[in-house]
Formats: C-alpha cells, sequence, structure tokens
C-alpha cells in the first residue's frame, strides 16, 4: 500500500505552479479592472488545484495500465512502480474532478456565468482523455495544444470573467503567455522521455518532432512570454515586469538547447514551472497596477 509520501509524490506537487499561475495572474487583472473578489478567487484556486492533482492521478493510472510507465526517468508513478492498485489511483482522479466541480459550481453559481458549467464540463473531459480512453489525445502529439487552451485562455480569461467580467486585451495577451510558458512544462517533461515513450509507442509531440526540434519548441516557448511583456508595456508600463524574468527564460533556453538531458531535465522541469509562477505573478501585478496609469 502506498504510503501519504508517495501519495503527494504521485500527485506530482512541482506541477502545480501550473495551476496557481493562472488563476494568479486572472485575479490581477480583475484587480486591474478595479474589483477584489478574495472568495470567488480561491475558489477558482481550488478549481484548478483540484483539476492539476486530477489529471496527475488520472495520467497515473491510465499510464499504468498501458504499461508505458513501467520504464521512466522521474517522480514516482503509483501504477507504474506498483506501490497503489489501479482502482484506488483511479478513484482519488475521480474525487480530485469532484472538488473541482463543486467548486466550479459555487463559482459559477456567484458570477452567474452558467454557461461555464460547459466549458467546465470540458475541462475534466480533456483532463480525463489526455492519456484515458481508447484513443488518448495526448498519445496523438496534441498535448500541447490541450494545454495551451486550457492553462491558457480558458483557465486565465474564465478566472477575469468570474470576477470582473469581459476581459480585455491586456487579460488576452496574459492568457497567451500562460498558455505558452505552461506548453513550455509539458515540453520538458515529453523531451525527457522521448527514448522511453518511443518505445512504448507514446506518440507525444516531442517524439513526432524528434530532439534536436523540441528542444528549438521549449526555447520558442519560455521566449515568446518575455516580448508579450514588451508588447504590453507598450500600453501599460507595469506591464514590463514579466521581463523581469528573462534572465532565469534566457538560462533554460540555452541549457535545453546546449543539450541537457535525462535526469538533469527533470531540474529544467522545475525550473520551468518556477519560470512560470514568477511571470504570472510579475503580469498579474502589472496587470493590478494597470489602472493606476
Amino acid at each position: 500500500m502506498a504510503t501519504i509520501a508517495q501519495w503527494i509524490e504521485g500527485a506530482r506537487p512541482r506541477t502545480l505552479p501550473t495551476a496557481v499561475s493562472p488563476v494568479l495572474a486572472g485575479t490581477g487583472a480583475a484587480i486591474g479592472y478595479g474589483v477584489v473578489a478574495p472568495g470567488r478567487a480561491l475558489l477558482a484556486l481550488v478549481v484548478a488545484v483540484a483539476l492539476v492533482v486530477g489529471v496527475n492521478y488520472a495520467n497515473d493510472y491510465s499510464d499504468g495500465i498501458r504499461g508505458t510507465d513501467d520504464e521512466r526517468v522521474g517522480p514516482l508513478r503509483l501504477v507504474g512502480s506498483k506501490v497503489a492498485e489501479p482502482a484506488t489511483v483511479r478513484t482519488f482522479a475521480i474525487g480530485c474532478f469532484s472538488i473541482a466541480g463543486l467548486a466550479g459550481l459555487t463559482l459559477v453559481s456567484l458570477s452567474g456565468q452558467w454557461w461555464l458549467i460547459a466549458v467546465g464540463a470540458l475541462c475534466i473531459a480533456g483532463a480525463w482523455f489526455y492519456t484515458g480512453g481508447r484513443r488518448p489525445y495526448g498519445y496523438s502529439g496534441l498535448g500541447e495544444i490541450a494545454v495551451f487552451v486550457f492553462f491558457g485562455p480558458v483557465a486565465v480569461l474564465g478566472t477575469v470573467i468570474t470576477q470582473s467580467g469581459t476581459p480585455g486585451a491586456l487579460s488576452v495577451v496574459t492568457a497567451v503567455g500562460v498558455g505558452l510558458l505552461t506548453c513550455a512544462v509539458l515540453v520538458a517533461n515529453n523531451l525527457r522521455d522521448i527514448p522511453t515513450d518511443t518505445v512504448v509507442g507514446k506518440r507525444t509531440l516531442a517524439v513526432m518532432l524528434g530532439d534536436a526540434e523540441t528542444r528549438r519548441l521549449y526555447a520558442a516557448l519560455v521566449t515568446v512570454p518575455i516580448l508579450l511583456s514588451a508588447l504590453g508595456g507598450l500600453r501599460s508600463l507595469p506591464m514590463l515586469l514579466g521581463l523581469l524574468v528573462l534572465p532565469l527564460a534566457a538560462l533554460l533556453a540555452r541549457q535545453v538547447l546546449g543539450g541537457v538531458d535525462g535526469r538533469r531535465l527533470i531540474r529544467v522541469l522545475a525550473q520551468t514551472g518556477m519560470l512560470l509562477l514568477a511571470w504570472s505573478v510579475l503580469t498579474g501585478i502589472g496587470l493590478a497596477l494597470s489602472q493606476f496609469t
């Protein structure tokens, strides 16, 4: 039976910046529009965290029963390492999705944006079928597109809409940046797993592109948000705060383009999550301050 520590590791806490970042950025935008709604922001955070932990358990379950996690480099997989029963991991995933659904319904009822129920249902379906079902889209090179959509426009703009209403241009720019950096986290993970994924027939975008092109894609994904910060600064000077992450972005791009591989990519993965979080916090502050410019 898995220990508590193993369940925590199986939840992959290093991926939590992907949940927290869109909510922080979207809340900053709402404050910039003159709305302070901590209760709704907290509900949005619960939705995001529960979904990310849920998808991590769901991926653990689905990959585990397929045998694609039997040989891998990276964090513990509960099913693949046989420390937890597949049915138990599946139950944990469903429980997390249920928590996300309840928090989401509460948030929708407070905001009156009832159409977001359909969006929430789509998010849960996307989380499950990433590696679940007969034809998981994560095995067909579509993972990055889904991550961009769900963690960028959906998560950031959904946070804005449920707090302050219709988002503006700077919110959209921010949503694109958050989506791209979240994709960079996934690309770093899949770059590390190219050898093992190739063997088991898991055709991620990284497997389809190959090592060299995946490294170039990663560099582009961490570079474009910096350019978006500069672009946003033309409209509101506080948006330039996002440029403060340039040294870290440049360091990571240089490391990946320089050929860092294997277990060293685990550190790159964690640092990419920190890059995402830092850019989102700084950009969120810039959005909040934009009302004064």
